[in-house]
C-alpha cells in the first residue's frame, strides 16, 4: 500500500498568493471601476523586448535544421554558457569559481527548495520574517519546520528573525545556533539589502557556528551602491555559503516571460557532482536559449540592454 507523505498534510489549506489573487479578484468584482496595483506575486507585465524575440527566432530556427539542431543539452547546464556566468558575473566582482560550482536550471525558487532534499530533516532552520513562503513550506514537506501554531502561524522548529521597522528591517544575528539559515537580499518582500560589513556579519556567524547559508540573490541586478554586494562570494570566508540566483529579474521593469537560472556552490569536493535538481534537464523552450537569454542581458560588458 502506498502512503502518502504525512508532512504534507501539515502545510496549510492555503497560500499566500492565492489568498492575495482571490482577495483582488473580489475587490474588482465589487469596485469595477477602482483601478488596482498589484503588489502580489511578481508576475510578468511587459511585452518581451525586441533584443529577446530576435534571440528566441534565431534559437527557433536553429532546431529547424539537421546541422544545428539540439536535443536535451548537457545535465549542468552547456559549458560555454557556464564560463560565460563566471566571465561576466563573478570574476568583476573578484570572485573566481571553477565550472563544477555553476550549473544552470529552471529557476530559484524551485531549488531553494530542493537543496532541502540533500540536508537531513533533524537540521534546525532559521528565517527572516516576513518571509518569501517557498523557505518554510520546503522545510514543512520534508518534516523539518515542526508543528504550527494556527494562531501566530509560526512553525515550531523554525527561528523567526524579525526584520522591522525598529530594525530598518536587518534581522539580528541570531544568539543561538541554527544549522540552516535562508538570506534573500536585496530582500523579498521588504527590499532591503545589507552591506559588505553587515553580510559579514553572517558569513562570521556560519563559520563559527558551522552554518549554512542558503543565499537567495534573485534581486541582485537591482542594485547600484558600491558598498552592497551582489554575490556572498564577495565577502572572505564565506565557504559555508550556497547562493541561488537568477536572471529573471534582471530584466527589471521589463519583467518579461524570460526565464534563466544559475546556482554556485561551494561545497566539499566529494559532493561536488551531486546536484540537487532532476537529472533530466528541461528541454522547453529549446537549449539554445540559455546562451541567446545571456547574451541578451551581458549584451554591453555587464549591462543589459534591457536595462534602458
Amino acid at each position: 500500500m502506498a502512503l502518502v507523505n504525512e508532512h504534507f498534510l501539515k502545510l496549510p489549506g492555503s497560500y499566500l498568493f492565492s489568498d492575495i489573487a482571490k482577495k483582488v479578484n473580489t475587490f474588482k468584482i465589487t469596485h469595477p471601476k477602482r483601478d488596482i496595483i498589484r503588489l502580489g506575486i511578481g508576475d510578468v507585465t511587459r511585452p518581451l523586448p525586441k533584443a529577446c524575440i530576435e534571440a528566441m527566432h534565431k534559437a527557433v530556427e536553429e532546431m529547424t535544421s539537421a546541422e544545428t539542431f539540439r536535443g536535451y543539452g548537457p545535465e549542468q547546464g552547456y559549458d560555454f554558457l557556464i564560463e560565460a556566468i563566471i566571465k561576466n558575473d563573478y570574476a568583476p566582482r573578484g570572485i573566481h569559481l571553477s565550472p563544477t560550482e555553476v550549473f544552470v536550471n529552471d529557476g530559484a525558487k524551485s531549488d531553494t527548495g530542493n537543496i532541502g532534499d540533500i540536508l537531513r530533516h533533524d537540521n534546525s532552520v532559521g528565517v527572516t520574517d516576513p518571509i518569501y513562503p517557498v523557505y518554510i513550506d520546503s522545510n514543512v514537506m520534508c518534516g523539518r519546520a515542526g508543528v504550527l501554531d494556527t494562531e501566530s502561524g509560526k512553525w515550531s522548529n523554525v527561528t523567526y528573525m524579525p526584520c522591522t521597522a525598529e530594525n530598518h528591517f536587518i534581522p539580528a544575528i541570531p544568539e543561538k545556533r541554527i544549522d540552516i539559515v535562508y538570506l534573500c537580499y536585496p530582500n523579498n518582500p521588504t527590499g532591503t539589502t545589507l552591506t559588505k560589513a553587515e553580510l559579514k556579519k553572517w558569513v562570521d556567524y556560519a563559520l563559527a557556528n558551522d552554518t549554512l547559508i542558503l543565499f537567495d540573490a534573485a534581486y541582485e541586478a537591482y542594485i547600484r551602491e558600491p558598498d552592497i554586494p551582489h554575490s556572498i562570494y564577495e565577502i572572505k570566508g564565506q565557504e559555508m555559503c550556497h547562493r541561488i540566483s537568477q536572471f529573471l529579474k534582471n530584466s527589471r521593469l521589463h519583467r518579461s516571460a524570460l526565464r534563466i537560472y544559475r546556482r554556485t556552490e561551494r561545497a566539499d569536493s566529494s559532493h561536488a557532482r551531486r546536484r540537487t535538481h532532476p537529472p533530466e534537464p528541461v528541454v522547453e523552450p529549446p537549449a539554445m536559449h540559455q546562451i541567446q537569454r545571456y547574451v541578451v542581458h551581458y549584451a554591453t560588458c555587464g549591462r543589459s540592454d534591457l536595462h534602458s
